[in-house]
């Protein structure tokens, strides 16, 4: 399972905090790498993401790992009246709010430093929650959507953007040669943390997928659990509600 893979082999520090300090190292140069290691199509699939938010109309939206808050602020455009962006970096939050401001969207789009397995708010409080590429860094993952669910309203919509691995060839082996090769590689050359992009991709192989993470989430006690691979099975976007 993920939760044994963390990103400093050595460090005396849990997953949490080894991924907090992680995302601390490398929240300079987060957003630029990550548009070069995904080839723009990380944007794309966003998109869709915001599609399935805007036609729920929400009035309250949650974006756990949040990072530097690209998901909050495409947010922005909905009916949302409250919009919290979540994160355990504070390195990534302030980047995120520095973007936030830049778009004078201080007023709609709240930056919190919080830790999705200990949500800081109220059952049954958001219409929608979103996690992009963050549950699989939870250091208990079934804790982590629990929390989800118990913040969840009934009837609201969670949604999780999530890498996954192709299982048809080219594409498997094409996605094997990236994650295992290139992906630490650009993160060594590029990045203040060398180690830190070995672990994403690690992490990245490493968590279920597809039904499998399909039957936690029903485990969880999610419904009208669905999968949406995308881009020949590299990512997935999951929707799942509450009772």
């Amino acid at each position: 399972m993920s939760k044994n893979i963390t990103p400093y082999k050595d460090s005396e520090l849990g997953k949490k905090e080894q991924v907090a300090q992680m995302f601390d190292n490398i929240s300079g140069n987060y957003d630029g790498l990550n548009k070069v290691i995904s080839f723009g199509t990380d944007a794309k699939w966003k998109q869709k993401i915001l599609k399935m938010v805007t036609a729920s109309q929400p009035k309250s939206i949650l974006d756990i790992a949040t990072g530097t808050g690209d998901l909050a602020i495409l947010f922005a455009s909905t009916t949302a009246e409250e919009i919290i962006g979540l994160d355990i970096s504070q390195g990534m939050l302030d980047i995120g709010k520095k973007k936030i401001q830049a778009q004078h969207l201080d007023s709609k789009i709240q930056m919190v430093l919080g830790d999705g397995e200990n949500i800081p708010y109220a059952d049954n409080y958001f219409d929608v929650i979103t996690v992009a590429y963050g549950v699989r860094n939870f250091e208990n993952l079934e804790k982590g959507l629990s929390e989800i669910l118990r913040t969840l309203k009934p009837g609201g919509q969670f949604i999780i953007l999530e890498t996954s691995v192709p299982t048809k060839f080219p594409f498997k082996q094409g996605y094997a040669f990236h994650s295992k090769v290139i992906l630490p590689l650009i993160g060594k050359l590029f990045s203040k943390d060398k180690t830190a992009y070995t672990y994403l991709s690690n992490s990245a192989n490493e968590f279920p997928f597809g039904e499998v993470l399909n039957n936690i989430l029903r485990k969880t006690g999610f419904i009208d659990v669905k999968h949406l691979p995308q881009t020949f099975g590299v990512a997935t976007i999951y929707h799942a509600s509450k009772k």
